[in-house]
């Protein structure tokens, strides 16, 4: 028989001096005026799409940062992009019924953020969150594996379970009550879109400091000015 061992003794005893000094010189690319478009998300539809070309591993997963309107705590998560629609906002699905979907429904602003470490590039979208059309959701939802659906209705998102064999227990009495019906009809899952501003940022050799380029979005604008356009900053 043959084992394997991980190595990771040596993360264990870093001390934060060894943490500290751990960097990356961020050089292959840089961000200037002249290299995005003028609408953001065309650019980023092109910044994706490198990132996929690239073979960047899962390149359409975002971080969605929300808020507990009541006491102020943010939380955050790792969700996958699903669209652009209309090229107007950043698509995303949730359950209605997660914490996530509980703080958006409480406070509907969120902020997004899309690393490709890869290519030295990241983008961060921050503004309103709307609820996107049901037949949308239905449309995706029932457009995903059985499997998947079925987990849907079986795990009480957010909520604290007894046990794995409680949550196996529940998919399974969820698959016998669907068992006639494919695909499944839709729980409390939809998709909501994101967009009111983004920041842009890629690497750049030293001494020269990393760019952020921010757009705004007039369109959806809250709280960052009346004109669409780029802003550059550091």
């Amino acid at each position: 028989m043959q084992f394997y061992t991980f190595a990771y003794t040596s993360l264990l005893m870093m001390t934060d001096a060894e943490l500290a000094a751990l960097r990356q010189t961020y050089a292959q690319r840089t961000l200037l005026e002249t290299d995005v478009l003028p609408d953001a998300v065309r650019q980023f539809r092109q910044w994706l799409d490198e990132a996929i070309a690239a073979q960047l591993p899962e390149p359409s997963a975002l971080t969605l940062a929300t808020v507990d309107a009541a006491t102020g705590q943010p939380s955050q998560r790792v969700v996958l992009l699903k669209g652009l629609p209309d090229d107007a906002g950043f698509l995303f699905y949730t359950n209605y019924d997660s914490r996530k979907g509980h703080e958006l429904a409480s406070q509907p602003r969120a902020a997004l953020n899309f690393f490709w470490p890869g290519l030295e590039r990241q983008v961060r979208v921050e503004g309103l969150i709307e609820k996107a059309p049901a037949d949308m959701s239905t449309t995706y939802f029932q457009s995903r594996p059985r499997g998947s659906q079925v987990g849907a209705w079986a795990s009480p998102q957010s909520q604290v379970i007894g046990s794995r064999q409680e949550l196996e227990a529940r998919e399974h009495e969820t698959e016998a009550e669907f068992a006639d019906q494919n695909p499944l009809p839709r729980p409390r899952i939809g998709a909501a879109t994101c967009c009111a501003r983004s920041g842009w940022s890629s690497g750049r050799a030293a001494p020269a400091a990393c760019m952020t380029a921010w757009f705004m979005s007039a369109r959806r604008a809250v709280g960052v000015g009346e004109s669409a356009g780029w802003l550059l900053s550091v």
